[in-house]
């Protein structure tokens, strides 16, 4: 259930596009890395490996300081529809490794000692500055009243969910796994976010998520479909955002 800001990451834009945080796509391509493929390794792990090592977001997010490729998604998502404000609380479901947090961090302005951020995994994720983590599984009943007591019983003004079932390779049923966590991640956030607040999470294609989107309608002004640049072309994520919350 961790947040799938490590592996995984699709388009009308390609990964190369990502000029406005500094990626140089042209060196990336000219000098692309080849992985042999290692006894004990299976030949899908080498294909992964040879992507990450060629992919410019990676090249980029360790240039920039940032923990995963999919630190770029936030900010071309935030770059479009502006939902960052200084000052404001958030929540982030499946944490780790910890970029989104990192992103949020820094565009409200939380500091180490009166942090605005929360995160929740059930995987390690290194301290963050300006940001409370804790290490449990958002599936855990305890959960939702271990977030809202790290935020000081203040309602959230943003909840945001990178959480993505750990894929099996058939699609349906990693959109049907990975539906069920953003459907979890939202019936929180509509018994604790703030009137007025956003929600922003990751679905898989996959045609099962119309009582989702029928949910997000009913209980927000505005409701958006997006396709980060960053997200890769092969992959069938897109991301929700529900502007507005009706209280």
């Amino acid at each position: 259930m961790a947040g799938d800001k490590g592996k995984r990451g699709s388009g009308k834009r390609g990964a190369g596009q990502g000029a406005s945080f500094g990626t140089n796509t042209n060196a990336a391509r000219t000098m692309r890395v080849r992985v042999k493929t290692a006894r004990k390794r299976k030949n899908s792990s080498t294909k992964w490996l040879e992507r990450q090592l060629n992919d410019p977001y990676v090249v980029q997010a360790k240039r920039d300081g940032y923990r995963s490729r999919a630190a770029y998604k936030l900010l071309e998502m935030d770059e479009k529809h502006k939902f960052f404000k200084k000052g404001m609380s958030i929540v982030d479901l499946g944490a780790a490794p910890g970029s989104w947090s990192q992103i949020a961090a820094k565009r409200v302005g939380s500091l180490s000692e009166k942090p605005l951020v929360v995160g929740i995994d059930y995987l390690d994720v290194e301290p963050i500055p300006g940001v409370t983590l804790i290490k449990m599984d958002f599936l855990d009943d305890e959960a939702p009243d271990a977030l809202m007591a790290a935020l000081g019983g203040k309602k959230p003004d943003f909840v945001m969910s990178d959480m993505a079932a750990p894929t099996t390779g058939h699609r349906q049923t990693d959109h049907i796994r990975t539906l069920h966590l953003c459907e979890v991640a939202l019936d929180f956030a509509l018994q604790n976010l703030n009137e007025g607040g956003d929600f922003l999470a990751k679905v898989f294609r996959g045609g099962a998520e119309q009582g989702l989107l029928d949910g997000l309608k009913k209980n927000f002004k505005k409701v958006h479909h997006i396709k980060p640049p960053a997200s890769r072309k092969e992959s069938p994520e897109l991301y929700v955002l529900a502007k507005g919350f009706k209280g």
